[in-house]
């Protein structure tokens, strides 16, 4: 039996107070969309274990890539030296990402990615005589991560780190995307949100060195959901005031919406690119940040010639080895069925909600299906349901949500949906 009075007592959990500490389940094993309990329950994972395991837990093929590399290579340091995971994962991911993508750079997690992403952005305005474009520009509402320089981008008020606001290097906040994923994009620029980001750019641009958003979905964010025009319009709007464009797409990416990018819902395509979460199917972390050739270029030009970047475990074997066998589930094609599928029947599904008390919207998008409340939630409440329900939901902010892995049946679907709108009645 697990020592929960240990992990109580001494271990810290994700967004949990020591003090007041809530229980956790303990997890012995994961296969397909399910979670096994140390007592023999079986828990639908409907959060993909926070959006990863998008192929579900211990694929076949993801395992058997983790056990043949973990016999050859399972680490060697990045600097001098390579492999052929990295070689192979580096042309896999440049074969499906964005058109204008050349370069890959591998780190640690999604939060390490954006600070890459960012420190790559200022070096670049360095290297190419623009010594005062340091600062970043952001649409409230987003969410990039938890370390540091992330925290920076962050929504400075509803966001988890509004704690630390003054600390952080301040950045330059517009209004979130006004206009929602299907509705009308209105050419009006004071409507559509774009009025405003041209507007602080034509007083601050000298002192931006990139705009940085999550394509089409703000995340932990709050799952807001905006019009793909005004991810072309943020393009011409960089190009015009010598921004870099950074996609963080570690959310959205992989298919996620619907489509393989968030991107890919408009014709914008960035200077930056972050990945991170479903990058190895949830076995393990790693993430990449992709650039297009000038900004590899500017950087090397400029003093020192290198970026200043260089994670311990960059480039790590065995997470490579494991994102190659993701990105060729990916490459088969089921995924785009799937999801489809899914957003039809959690639109269908979810539908009901809509006239409960205390609902304030029901959306969904693709693999992502939401019931936002009109208070706030605490997952500490939700938590004891999990069992009643047999699926495992964790609310964040005023968000009932659920991103389940692309493999879930209809069946298991329907169980996800009814336990959002169980938890819906009584949260």
């Amino acid at each position: 039996m697990m020592d929960l009075d240990f992990d109580r007592q001494h271990l810290w959990h994700p967004y949990s107070n020591i003090n007041t500490p809530g229980s956790a389940f303990p997890v012995v094993s994961a296969q397909g969309i399910r979670l096994g309990l140390e007592d023999g329950t079986q828990l639908i994972d409907a959060m993909s274990s926070w959006w990863a395991a998008i192929h579900g837990h211990r694929h076949p093929a993801l395992m058997r890539a983790a056990h043949v590399q973990l016999e050859s290579l399972p680490h060697v340091m990045f600097g001098g030296l390579t492999h052929a995971p990295a070689i192979d994962l580096g042309r896999r991911l440049l074969a499906l990402a964005p058109e204008g993508m050349t370069r890959v750079f591998y780190a640690d997690s999604g939060s390490v990615a954006v600070e890459v992403a960012m420190k790559m952005a200022v070096q670049y305005q360095r290297a190419i005589g623009q010594e005062e474009k340091t600062g970043f520009i952001t649409p409230r509402g987003g969410y990039h991560g938890d370390t540091w320089k992330a925290m920076s981008v962050c929504d400075p008020e509803t966001g988890m780190h509004h704690l630390f606001r003054g600390a952080l290097g301040a950045a330059y906040f517009v209004p979130r995307p006004p206009v929602r994923f299907g509705g009308e994009w209105p050419e009006d620029e004071a409507e559509n949100g774009i009025g405003a980001l041209r507007a602080l750019l034509e007083v601050h641009h000298a002192r931006i060195a990139a705009l940085i958003l999550e394509p089409v979905v703000q995340g932990a964010g709050g799952l807001h959901f905006y019009h793909p025009r005004y991810l072309d319009a943020a393009r011409t709007l960089c190009d015009d005031y010598g921004l870099l464009l950074i996609h963080d797409e570690i959310a959205t990416g992989f298919g996620r919406t619907g489509r393989l990018w968030g991107s890919d819902h408009a014709a914008a395509r960035p200077d930056i690119l972050c990945l991170g979460k479903a990058l190895t199917g949830g076995v393990m972390t790693l993430s990449a940040v992709l650039t297009q050739e000038h900004v590899a270029r500017g950087i090397g030009s400029g003093q020192p010639g290198m970026f200043m970047h260089g994670p311990t475990f960059m480039a790590n074997p065995l997470a490579c080895a494991v994102a190659c066998a993701s990105l060729d589930l990916i490459a088969q094609g089921a995924w785009p069925g799937q999801v489809s599928a899914m957003e039809m029947q959690m639109k269908t599904e979810l539908a009901p909600a809509r006239t409960l008390p205390g609902v304030k919207d029901v959306r969904v998008l693709g693999g992502i299906g939401v019931i936002e409340m009109d208070h706030g939630l605490s997952a500490d409440a939700a938590h004891p349901l999990a069992r009643a329900t047999g699926v495992y939901l964790r609310p964040f902010g005023r968000n009932i949500y659920a991103m389940p892995p692309y493999i879930t049946g209809t069946d298991d679907l329907s169980r996800m949906t009814a336990a959002m709108i169980a938890l819906a009645k009584v949260l």
